[in-house]
Protein backbone atom coordinates (compact mmCIF):
# COMPACT_ATOMS: atom_id res chain seq x y z
CA UNK A 1 0.00 0.00 0.00
CA UNK A 2 1.14 2.98 -0.99
CA UNK A 3 1.47 6.52 1.23
CA UNK A 4 -1.05 7.81 -1.45
CA UNK A 5 -3.37 5.24 -0.41
CA UNK A 6 -2.96 5.19 2.96
CA UNK A 7 -3.48 9.09 2.92
CA UNK A 8 -6.74 8.75 1.06
CA UNK A 9 -8.48 6.07 3.48
CA UNK A 10 -7.34 8.53 6.59
CA UNK A 11 -8.56 11.45 5.11
CA UNK A 12 -12.35 9.70 4.33
CA UNK A 13 -11.96 8.39 7.86
CA UNK A 14 -11.47 11.45 9.42
CA UNK A 15 -14.38 13.17 7.01
CA UNK A 16 -16.79 10.02 8.06
CA UNK A 17 -15.74 10.98 11.85
CA UNK A 18 -16.28 14.66 11.76
CA UNK A 19 -19.20 13.82 9.50
CA UNK A 20 -20.99 11.54 11.90
CA UNK A 21 -21.05 13.26 15.23
CA UNK A 22 -23.65 16.35 13.87
CA UNK A 23 -25.50 13.97 11.73
CA UNK A 24 -26.43 11.93 14.31
CA UNK A 25 -28.34 15.06 15.96
CA UNK A 26 -29.46 15.90 12.40
CA UNK A 27 -30.72 12.61 11.89
CA UNK A 28 -32.71 12.82 15.20
CA UNK A 29 -34.28 15.89 15.26
CA UNK A 30 -35.73 15.29 11.50
CA UNK A 31 -33.30 17.88 9.61
CA UNK A 32 -31.62 15.27 7.54
CA UNK A 33 -32.39 17.38 4.18
CA UNK A 34 -31.23 20.39 5.75
CA UNK A 35 -27.48 18.95 5.19
CA UNK A 36 -28.03 19.15 1.65
CA UNK A 37 -29.22 22.11 1.58
CA UNK A 38 -26.05 23.66 3.30
CA UNK A 39 -24.02 21.72 1.14
CA UNK A 40 -25.30 23.79 -1.93
CA UNK A 41 -26.33 27.04 -0.39
CA UNK A 42 -23.01 28.13 0.68
CA UNK A 43 -22.00 28.35 -2.68
CA UNK A 44 -22.29 32.73 -2.48
CA UNK A 45 -20.59 32.74 1.20
CA UNK A 46 -17.34 30.76 -1.03
CA UNK A 47 -18.06 33.66 -3.94
CA UNK A 48 -17.66 36.66 -1.44
CA UNK A 49 -15.02 35.17 0.55
CA UNK A 50 -13.11 35.09 -2.94
CA UNK A 51 -13.95 38.15 -3.86
CA UNK A 52 -12.64 39.42 -0.52
CA UNK A 53 -9.28 37.68 -0.16
CA UNK A 54 -8.77 36.65 -4.19
CA UNK A 55 -7.39 33.23 -2.54
CA UNK A 56 -8.73 30.32 -2.77
CA UNK A 57 -6.86 28.62 0.31
CA UNK A 58 -8.38 31.55 2.31
CA UNK A 59 -9.84 30.50 5.80
CA UNK A 60 -12.51 33.09 5.27
CA UNK A 61 -14.10 31.19 2.18
CA UNK A 62 -14.94 28.58 4.90
CA UNK A 63 -16.02 31.51 7.71
CA UNK A 64 -18.44 32.71 5.46
CA UNK A 65 -19.71 29.63 4.14
CA UNK A 66 -20.33 28.19 7.30
CA UNK A 67 -22.29 31.47 8.13
CA UNK A 68 -24.23 30.96 4.72
CA UNK A 69 -24.70 27.74 5.66
CA UNK A 70 -26.43 29.10 9.20
CA UNK A 71 -28.53 31.89 6.88
CA UNK A 72 -30.05 29.62 4.86
CA UNK A 73 -31.33 27.45 8.48
CA UNK A 74 -33.05 30.71 9.56
CA UNK A 75 -34.58 31.41 6.51
CA UNK A 76 -35.73 27.92 6.07
CA UNK A 77 -37.14 28.13 9.72
CA UNK A 78 -38.10 31.58 8.66
CA UNK A 79 -40.86 30.32 5.97
CA UNK A 80 -41.61 27.60 8.18
CA UNK A 81 -43.03 29.44 11.00
CA UNK A 82 -45.65 31.16 8.89
CA UNK A 83 -47.31 28.19 8.21
CA UNK A 84 -47.98 28.05 5.16
CA UNK A 85 -45.24 25.89 3.99
CA UNK A 86 -43.86 22.50 5.57
CA UNK A 87 -40.33 22.55 6.49
CA UNK A 88 -39.24 20.20 3.19
CA UNK A 89 -40.85 22.65 1.14
CA UNK A 90 -38.69 25.61 2.50
CA UNK A 91 -35.75 23.82 1.76
CA UNK A 92 -36.66 23.26 -1.59
CA UNK A 93 -37.29 27.16 -2.01
CA UNK A 94 -34.29 28.32 -0.19
CA UNK A 95 -31.28 26.35 -1.37
CA UNK A 96 -31.58 26.39 -5.08
CA UNK A 97 -32.17 30.53 -4.64
CA UNK A 98 -28.55 31.07 -2.88
CA UNK A 99 -26.69 28.52 -4.96
CA UNK A 100 -28.18 30.12 -7.91
CA UNK A 101 -27.04 33.53 -6.87
CA UNK A 102 -23.85 31.60 -6.24
CA UNK A 103 -24.00 30.74 -9.57
CA UNK A 104 -24.47 33.73 -10.97
CA UNK A 105 -21.84 35.66 -9.03
CA UNK A 106 -19.35 33.41 -10.45
CA UNK A 107 -20.43 33.75 -14.11
CA UNK A 108 -20.67 37.47 -13.78
CA UNK A 109 -17.12 37.91 -12.14
CA UNK A 110 -15.42 35.28 -12.11
CA UNK A 111 -15.67 33.52 -15.78
CA UNK A 112 -11.88 33.46 -15.18
CA UNK A 113 -11.01 32.10 -11.97
CA UNK A 114 -11.30 28.23 -11.32
CA UNK A 115 -14.67 28.56 -8.94
CA UNK A 116 -17.06 26.50 -10.94
CA UNK A 117 -18.77 23.61 -9.71
CA UNK A 118 -16.36 21.26 -10.04
CA UNK A 119 -14.41 22.81 -7.96
CA UNK A 120 -17.66 23.75 -5.12
CA UNK A 121 -19.28 20.17 -5.30
CA UNK A 122 -17.40 17.26 -6.77
CA UNK A 123 -14.35 16.84 -4.32
CA UNK A 124 -11.68 14.23 -5.57
CA UNK A 125 -10.55 12.19 -3.17
CA UNK A 126 -7.70 11.07 -4.96
CA UNK A 127 -6.36 14.45 -5.43
CA UNK A 128 -6.18 15.09 -1.70
CA UNK A 129 -3.07 13.79 -1.32
CA UNK A 130 -1.30 16.61 -3.68
CA UNK A 131 -2.63 19.71 -2.02
CA UNK A 132 -0.16 20.02 1.03
CA UNK A 133 0.62 21.59 4.02
CA UNK A 134 4.61 23.40 3.76
CA UNK A 135 5.89 25.00 6.65
CA UNK A 136 9.28 26.00 6.28
CA UNK A 137 9.61 23.86 3.15
CA UNK A 138 8.75 21.10 6.01
CA UNK A 139 6.21 18.46 4.17
CA UNK A 140 3.23 18.34 7.23
CA UNK A 141 0.93 15.99 5.98
CA UNK A 142 -2.15 16.41 3.10
CA UNK A 143 -3.95 19.76 3.78
CA UNK A 144 -7.48 18.24 3.58
CA UNK A 145 -6.21 16.25 6.56
CA UNK A 146 -5.17 18.92 8.54
CA UNK A 147 -8.27 20.97 8.09
CA UNK A 148 -11.13 17.83 8.61
CA UNK A 149 -8.69 17.15 11.67
CA UNK A 150 -9.17 20.72 13.39
CA UNK A 151 -12.72 20.32 12.79
CA UNK A 152 -13.40 16.88 14.37
CA UNK A 153 -11.26 18.37 17.45
CA UNK A 154 -13.59 21.15 17.36
CA UNK A 155 -16.47 19.04 17.31
CA UNK A 156 -15.46 16.27 19.28
CA UNK A 157 -15.07 18.67 22.07
CA UNK A 158 -17.79 20.85 22.00
CA UNK A 159 -19.86 17.28 21.93
CA UNK A 160 -18.04 16.04 25.51
CA UNK A 161 -18.52 19.60 26.70
CA UNK A 162 -22.57 20.20 25.84
CA UNK A 163 -23.35 15.97 25.08
CA UNK A 164 -26.44 16.61 28.05
CA UNK A 165 -27.75 20.17 26.68
CA UNK A 166 -27.67 18.57 23.25
CA UNK A 167 -28.89 15.31 24.62
CA UNK A 168 -32.24 16.77 26.35
CA UNK A 169 -32.97 19.45 23.51
CA UNK A 170 -32.90 17.04 20.99
CA UNK A 171 -35.69 14.51 23.01
CA UNK A 172 -37.49 17.59 24.89
CA UNK A 173 -36.96 20.87 24.01
CA UNK A 174 -39.48 21.66 26.92
CA UNK A 175 -37.78 20.23 29.55
CA UNK A 176 -34.79 22.11 27.80
CA UNK A 177 -36.29 25.10 28.52
CA UNK A 178 -37.15 24.23 31.82
CA UNK A 179 -33.46 23.55 32.93
CA UNK A 180 -32.05 26.79 31.47
CA UNK A 181 -30.59 25.17 28.56
CA UNK A 182 -31.55 27.75 25.60
CA UNK A 183 -32.83 25.28 22.31
CA UNK A 184 -32.10 27.83 20.34
CA UNK A 185 -28.77 28.72 20.91
CA UNK A 186 -27.79 24.69 20.59
CA UNK A 187 -30.00 24.36 17.36
CA UNK A 188 -27.89 26.99 15.90
CA UNK A 189 -24.67 25.80 17.39
CA UNK A 190 -25.60 22.74 15.80
CA UNK A 191 -26.02 24.12 12.83
CA UNK A 192 -22.83 26.41 12.63
CA UNK A 193 -20.97 22.92 13.38
CA UNK A 194 -23.22 21.39 10.44
CA UNK A 195 -22.14 24.20 7.93
CA UNK A 196 -18.10 23.60 8.99
CA UNK A 197 -17.80 20.62 8.74
CA UNK A 198 -19.84 20.51 5.33
CA UNK A 199 -17.61 23.14 3.96
CA UNK A 200 -14.25 21.98 5.26
CA UNK A 201 -15.36 18.45 3.70
CA UNK A 202 -15.51 20.02 0.31
CA UNK A 203 -12.33 19.96 -1.02
CA UNK A 204 -11.67 16.28 -0.36
CA UNK A 205 -14.71 14.68 -1.08
CA UNK A 206 -17.10 16.80 -2.23
CA UNK A 207 -21.13 17.76 -1.60
CA UNK A 208 -22.66 14.37 -2.17
CA UNK A 209 -19.95 12.37 -0.23
CA UNK A 210 -20.73 14.58 2.66
CA UNK A 211 -24.09 14.59 2.87
CA UNK A 212 -23.84 10.67 2.38
CA UNK A 213 -21.28 10.49 5.67
CA UNK A 214 -23.86 12.59 7.60
CA UNK A 215 -27.13 10.47 7.24
CA UNK A 216 -26.40 7.17 6.20
CA UNK A 217 -24.62 6.37 9.23
CA UNK A 218 -26.61 8.20 11.43
CA UNK A 219 -29.79 6.25 9.90
CA UNK A 220 -28.09 2.79 10.01
CA UNK A 221 -27.23 3.12 13.42
CA UNK A 222 -30.84 5.04 14.44
CA UNK A 223 -32.41 1.22 13.36
CA UNK A 224 -30.18 -1.09 15.74
CA UNK A 225 -29.88 1.26 18.87
CA UNK A 226 -32.09 3.82 20.84
CA UNK A 227 -28.88 4.83 23.17
CA UNK A 228 -27.74 7.78 22.04
CA UNK A 229 -24.00 6.94 22.75
CA UNK A 230 -24.27 3.40 21.23
CA UNK A 231 -25.69 5.43 18.27
CA UNK A 232 -22.72 7.98 18.00
CA UNK A 233 -20.55 5.10 17.92
CA UNK A 234 -22.33 3.29 15.49
CA UNK A 235 -22.61 5.90 12.78
CA UNK A 236 -18.49 6.45 13.40
CA UNK A 237 -18.02 2.72 12.98
CA UNK A 238 -20.54 2.75 9.67
CA UNK A 239 -18.77 5.88 8.03
CA UNK A 240 -15.45 4.65 8.65
CA UNK A 241 -15.47 1.17 7.34
CA UNK A 242 -17.52 2.61 4.53
CA UNK A 243 -14.73 5.18 3.81
CA UNK A 244 -12.07 2.48 3.38
CA UNK A 245 -14.10 -0.62 2.17
CA UNK A 246 -15.47 2.01 -0.61
CA UNK A 247 -11.95 2.81 -1.48
CA UNK A 248 -10.40 -0.36 -1.56
CA UNK A 249 -14.33 -1.03 -4.13
CA UNK A 250 -13.20 1.57 -6.11
CA UNK A 251 -9.46 0.31 -6.58
CA UNK A 252 -10.89 -3.24 -7.69
CA UNK A 253 -13.63 -1.82 -10.02
CA UNK A 254 -11.44 1.40 -11.32
CA UNK A 255 -14.24 3.45 -10.25
CA UNK A 256 -14.64 6.79 -8.45
CA UNK A 257 -13.63 6.67 -5.09
CA UNK A 258 -16.39 9.13 -3.74
CA UNK A 259 -19.40 7.17 -5.58
CA UNK A 260 -17.62 3.62 -4.63
CA UNK A 261 -17.57 4.76 -1.04
CA UNK A 262 -21.76 6.16 -0.84
CA UNK A 263 -22.67 3.02 -2.39
CA UNK A 264 -21.46 1.09 0.75
CA UNK A 265 -23.11 3.59 2.34
CA UNK A 266 -26.43 2.44 0.75
CA UNK A 267 -25.25 -1.01 0.80
CA UNK A 268 -24.70 -0.97 4.70
CA UNK A 269 -27.88 0.78 5.88
CA UNK A 270 -29.96 -1.97 2.96
CA UNK A 271 -28.80 -4.87 5.04
CA UNK A 272 -29.64 -3.42 8.26
CA UNK A 273 -33.12 -2.03 6.92
CA UNK A 274 -34.09 -5.19 5.73
CA UNK A 275 -32.22 -7.68 8.93
CA UNK A 276 -32.36 -5.10 11.88
CA UNK A 277 -33.49 -7.43 14.80
CA UNK A 278 -36.06 -4.92 16.45
CA UNK A 279 -36.54 -1.71 13.73
CA UNK A 280 -35.67 -4.34 10.17
CA UNK A 281 -37.74 -4.49 7.95
CA UNK A 282 -38.35 -8.51 7.87
CA UNK A 283 -38.52 -7.93 11.67
CA UNK A 284 -41.22 -5.63 11.69
CA UNK A 285 -43.61 -7.62 9.07
CA UNK A 286 -43.08 -10.91 11.58
CA UNK A 287 -43.71 -8.89 14.44
CA UNK A 288 -47.17 -7.87 12.65
CA UNK A 289 -47.95 -11.20 11.73
CA UNK A 290 -47.34 -12.22 15.17
CA UNK A 291 -50.12 -9.42 16.08
CA UNK A 292 -52.23 -10.67 13.61
CA UNK A 293 -52.12 -13.94 15.19
CA UNK A 294 -52.15 -12.57 18.55
CA UNK A 295 -55.83 -10.68 17.84
CA UNK A 296 -57.13 -14.10 15.96
CA UNK A 297 -56.44 -16.07 19.20
CA UNK A 298 -58.24 -13.67 21.40
CA UNK A 299 -61.41 -13.07 18.85
CA UNK A 300 -61.27 -17.21 18.31
CA UNK A 301 -61.15 -17.65 22.74
CA UNK A 302 -64.31 -14.31 22.93
CA UNK A 303 -65.79 -17.06 20.42
CA UNK A 304 -65.60 -20.10 22.63
CA UNK A 305 -65.98 -17.99 25.91
CA UNK A 306 -69.64 -16.94 24.73
CA UNK A 307 -70.96 -19.86 23.50
CA UNK A 308 -71.88 -22.95 25.33
CA UNK A 309 -73.85 -25.19 23.15
CA UNK A 310 -71.49 -28.32 21.91
CA UNK A 311 -72.75 -27.25 17.79
CA UNK A 312 -71.26 -24.17 18.30
CA UNK A 313 -67.68 -25.40 19.52
CA UNK A 314 -67.66 -27.72 16.75
CA UNK A 315 -63.45 -27.35 15.24
CA UNK A 316 -65.89 -27.57 11.47
CA UNK A 317 -68.41 -24.94 13.03
CA UNK A 318 -66.09 -22.55 13.72
CA UNK A 319 -63.90 -22.56 10.59
CA UNK A 320 -67.06 -21.56 9.18
CA UNK A 321 -68.65 -19.14 11.67
CA UNK A 322 -65.75 -17.11 12.01
CA UNK A 323 -64.89 -17.45 8.31
CA UNK A 324 -61.52 -17.78 8.42
CA UNK A 325 -59.62 -19.63 5.69
CA UNK A 326 -58.59 -23.45 6.47
CA UNK A 327 -55.03 -22.73 7.01
CA UNK A 328 -55.47 -19.68 9.46
CA UNK A 329 -58.18 -22.01 11.81
CA UNK A 330 -55.31 -24.83 11.73
CA UNK A 331 -52.85 -22.55 12.81
CA UNK A 332 -54.97 -19.80 15.61
CA UNK A 333 -56.14 -23.82 16.85
CA UNK A 334 -52.99 -25.17 16.93
CA UNK A 335 -51.47 -21.69 18.64
CA UNK A 336 -54.05 -22.68 21.52
CA UNK A 337 -53.46 -25.55 22.06
CA UNK A 338 -49.92 -25.30 22.22
CA UNK A 339 -50.18 -23.14 25.35
CA UNK A 340 -52.67 -24.96 26.94
CA UNK A 341 -55.76 -22.27 26.15
CA UNK A 342 -57.70 -25.19 24.90
CA UNK A 343 -58.72 -29.14 24.85
CA UNK A 344 -60.25 -30.42 21.75
CA UNK A 345 -62.44 -33.90 22.18
CA UNK A 346 -64.53 -35.11 19.56
CA UNK A 347 -63.92 -32.62 17.34
CA UNK A 348 -65.25 -30.34 20.15
CA UNK A 349 -63.19 -27.57 21.14
CA UNK A 350 -63.14 -26.25 25.24
CA UNK A 351 -61.65 -23.81 27.52
CA UNK A 352 -59.24 -24.81 30.02
CA UNK A 353 -58.88 -22.76 33.08
CA UNK A 354 -55.90 -20.77 31.97
CA UNK A 355 -57.87 -20.08 28.98
CA UNK A 356 -61.04 -18.75 30.69
CA UNK A 357 -58.68 -16.56 32.55
CA UNK A 358 -56.91 -15.30 30.14
CA UNK A 359 -59.97 -14.63 28.32
CA UNK A 360 -61.54 -12.92 31.29
CA UNK A 361 -58.67 -10.18 31.41
CA UNK A 362 -58.34 -9.52 28.04
CA UNK A 363 -62.44 -8.91 28.04
CA UNK A 364 -61.71 -6.47 30.78
CA UNK A 365 -58.94 -4.91 28.81
CA UNK A 366 -60.99 -4.52 25.36
CA UNK A 367 -63.69 -2.64 27.98
CA UNK A 368 -61.50 -0.29 30.07
CA UNK A 369 -58.37 -0.37 27.34
CA UNK A 370 -56.01 -0.45 30.42
CA UNK A 371 -52.19 -1.89 29.76
CA UNK A 372 -52.19 -2.68 33.60
CA UNK A 373 -54.71 -5.28 33.19
CA UNK A 374 -52.89 -7.85 30.92
CA UNK A 375 -49.30 -6.69 31.35
CA UNK A 376 -48.41 -8.90 33.87
CA UNK A 377 -50.07 -11.92 32.04
CA UNK A 378 -48.10 -11.13 29.31
CA UNK A 379 -45.52 -14.00 30.18
CA UNK A 380 -47.64 -16.68 30.97
CA UNK A 381 -50.25 -16.14 28.02
CA UNK A 382 -48.23 -14.68 25.28
CA UNK A 383 -45.60 -17.84 25.24
CA UNK A 384 -45.87 -17.62 21.24
CA UNK A 385 -44.20 -13.52 21.55
CA UNK A 386 -40.86 -14.10 19.58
Amino acid sequence: MSSAQLEIQLIASVVAIACAIPGVFLVLRKMALISDAISHSILPGIVIGFFITQDLNSPLLILLAALTGVITVIMVEMIQKTGLVKEDTAIGLVFPTLFSIGVILIAKNANDVHLDVDAVLLGELAFAPFDRVLISGMDMGPKSLWVMGSILLISTTLLILFFKELKVSTFDVGLSSALGFSPMVLHYGLMSVSSVTIVGAFDAVGAILVVALMIAPAATAYLLTTNLKKMIVLSIFFGVFSAVSGYWLANILDASISGSMTTMLGIIFLVVYLFAPKKGLLSVLYRQKQQRTEVSLITFLLHLNNHSEKRERHINHLQEHINWQKVRSKSVVDLALKNNMVTITDDIVSLTKKGKDFTGLALEYILTNRDDKIEHIKEDFFLFRG
